[in-house]
C-alpha cells in the first residue's frame, strides 16, 4: 500500500503532498507531524548522490519500521512515494515514471511552477493513478482520457455559468 506521496523541490519546499496513512508524533498536531515527515523525507533523499539507488528502507518512524521510500529526482523536483514492504520497488519506480509522463503530457514540459499554479489538476491526475493508497491505473492513455474528460466537463460548466450570467466574448469567467 502507498502511505504517502510527496513532491519537494531542491530547497525542501513541499509542492504536492498526499497522505494515505496518517502520521503520528507525540506532542504534534496532525499537520505538524506531516510537516515533520516532509522535512525528514527531504533530508534523507536530498543528501544521497544521484548515483545511489532510489530506495530507502525503514526511514520514517512515524509510518513504521517497514516503510520504504522510493523516489526519482527530476530536474528541481523529488517525487517520493512512501510504501509498505509489500509493494514492488520497480513497480513504484515505474508508477513514478507514469505519473511524470502524464504531467508532462498535460502541461507540455511540466515544471515546478505548473505544480504550484495548477495543483488542482496535479491532484486530479494523481487521483486517476492512485486512490486511497492503492494503484488504480498505470495505462497512460486511460489516465489522459480521464483528464481530458474532466477538462471537457470543466469547460462545459464554465460555458453554462457564462450563459447564466449573460457574459459573452472576452469577458467570460475563467
Amino acid at each position: 500500500m502507498i502511505k504517502g506521496i510527496i513532491i519537494v523541490n531542491n530547497n525542501g519546499q513541499a509542492r504536492i503532498c498526499k497522505f494515505f496513512q496518517s502520521v503520528h508524533e507525540e506532542g504534534y498536531s496532525a499537520e505538524d507531524a506531516q510537516q515533520q515527515v516532509v522535512r525528514k523525507v527531504f533530508q534523507q533523499v536530498a543528501q544521497r548522490p544521484d548515483s545511489f539507488c532510489n530506495y530507502l528502507e525503514g526511514s520514517i518512524p512515524e509510518w513504521g519500521a517497514t516503510t520504504k521510500l522510493i523516489y526519482r529526482h527530476y530536474a528541481t523536483l523529488y517525487f517520493v512515494f512512501a510504501v509498505d514492504e509489500l509493494e514492488s520497488d520497480l513497480g513504484i519506480l515505474d508508477l513514478i515514471q507514469v505519473f511524470v509522463e502524464a504531467l508532462d503530457k498535460c502541461f507540455e514540459n511540466v515544471c515546478e511552477l505548473d505544480l504550484i499554479f495548477h495543483s488542482d489538476k496535479v491532484h486530479y491526475i494523481l487521483d486517476e493513478i492512485v486512490m486511497a493508497g492503492m494503484v488504480l491505473e498505470t495505462n497512460i492513455v486511460s489516465i489522459l482520457q480521464g483528464v481530458n474528460d474532466q477538462n471537457k466537463l470543466h469547460q462545459k460548466s464554465l460555458s453554462k455559468l457564462n450563459e447564466a450570467l449573460g457574459v459573452t466574448g472576452k469577458a467570460q469567467a475563467r
